[in-house]
């Protein structure tokens, strides 16, 4: 299970060995975990090199837009995120984990996400790979969809056991991407950051490998959705708990939504024909594209579809609660 290897400045020569899922390790040592991982020691002078290059023009490349796929992230997997964070060992100053999801031609979806134990010190870090190998077969048995597509630290920046523990997850997957979560805030708020490396030298003696952020977008299920909404409630309750609502109520606060964002359309509408708003085509195509989504149906006609369907909608609760009233009242005269 232990992959070691062995190196110095100059030559670089590289002695490595591994067995069952792999690991990476520096210039120094190779020591057994004592999670039952692998120690990673060091690092290479090539990794303080690449870190302090990644560390200076990383500030250029996020104000840019760098060519790479979208990383397209769902809620469920930052939730993970900081679940595990909040849930650390005492003295741990961050967790890493696996993150799982698809890839197409154009983004990479991460769906899906699980922690992996490890100790991290100044000398070394000790990643029990073993633990994440299991882990990964479980997943699988699950969703056998999703693969490993890279992993994730929290904390703000790049430090030099990533690029030690980014080799490990270089063999597990093609082109895996990093992704960062600051969950100390450091920035004001918790920012999310996907890398995705590149090695740099020249041909023969490659020098150790750059960092280059990618677009972070934000997507989810209609289920997630509904979780997010309801979690949003929160922050405004004084117990910072909230109860699901009926099917009545979660319609009427959709219509309202619905309504009120209608009201802050043709606020705008207005705002432009009179002047007092430019114009902005982008808002306009998004416009367009909302109205030919909308069927051409009469008013009456749309009356009479809508009233069915809440004739519907009452008639499958008032079902629900005679049956429900039945069952208790047969529960009772067993009873008696």
């Amino acid at each position: 299970m232990v992959a070691g290897s062995a190196g110095r400045c100059g030559d670089r020569t590289d002695r490595r060995t591994a067995t069952g899922m792999g690991g990476v390790s520096s210039a120094g040592r190779c020591g057994p975990c004592p999670r039952g991982g692998d120690t990673f020691t060091g690092p290479f002078p090539s990794c303080r090199f690449a870190l302090f290059l990644a560390a200076a023009i990383t500030p250029f490349l996020s104000n840019m837009s760098v060519y790479g796929p979208v990383v397209k992230i769902h809620p469920v997997v930052v939730a993970s995120i900081v679940d595990s964070y909040e849930r650390r060992n005492e003295g741990a100053s961050r967790v890493i984990g696996t993150l799982l999801g698809t890839i197409d031609k154009h983004s990479v979806e991460v769906t899906n996400c699980f922690s992996v134990p490890h100790n991290e010190s100044e000398d070394e870090v000790a990643v029990d790979m073993e633990f994440a190998k299991n882990m990964y077969e479980l997943h699988r048995k699950v969703s056998p969809s999703e693969v490993i597509i890279g992993w994730y630290a929290t904390g703000y920046d790049i430090t030099e056991h990533s690029v030690l523990i980014h080799e490990y997850y270089s063999r597990e997957a093609q082109n895996p991407i990093h992704l960062t979560v600051d969950t100390a805030l450091q920035s004001g708020k918790m920012s999310v950051r996907a890398y995705l490396s590149a090695p740099m030298g020249v041909p023969g003696k490659t020098v150790g490998v750059m960092f280059t952020p990618l677009s972070v977008k934000y997507v989810y299920y209609d289920t997630e959705c509904i979780g997010i909404e309801l979690l949003q409630k929160t922050r405004t309750s004084p117990s910072r708990t909230n109860g699901l609502t009926s099917d009545l109520t979660q319609v009427a606060g959709s219509a309202a939504q619905t309504q009120e964002m209608l009201s802050t359309v043709l606020a705008y509408i207005e705002d432009v024909l009179a002047g007092k708003v430019t114009a902005d085509n982008s808002v306009g195509r998004y416009l367009m594209d909302l109205v030919d989504k909308v069927p051409m149906i009469p008013a009456e006609d749309f009356e009479t579809m809508l009233n069915s369907n809440i004739n519907d909608l009452l008639m499958v609760t008032y079902l629900t609660n005679l049956t429900q009233t039945q069952i208790a009242l047969n529960e009772k005269l067993v009873i008696m």
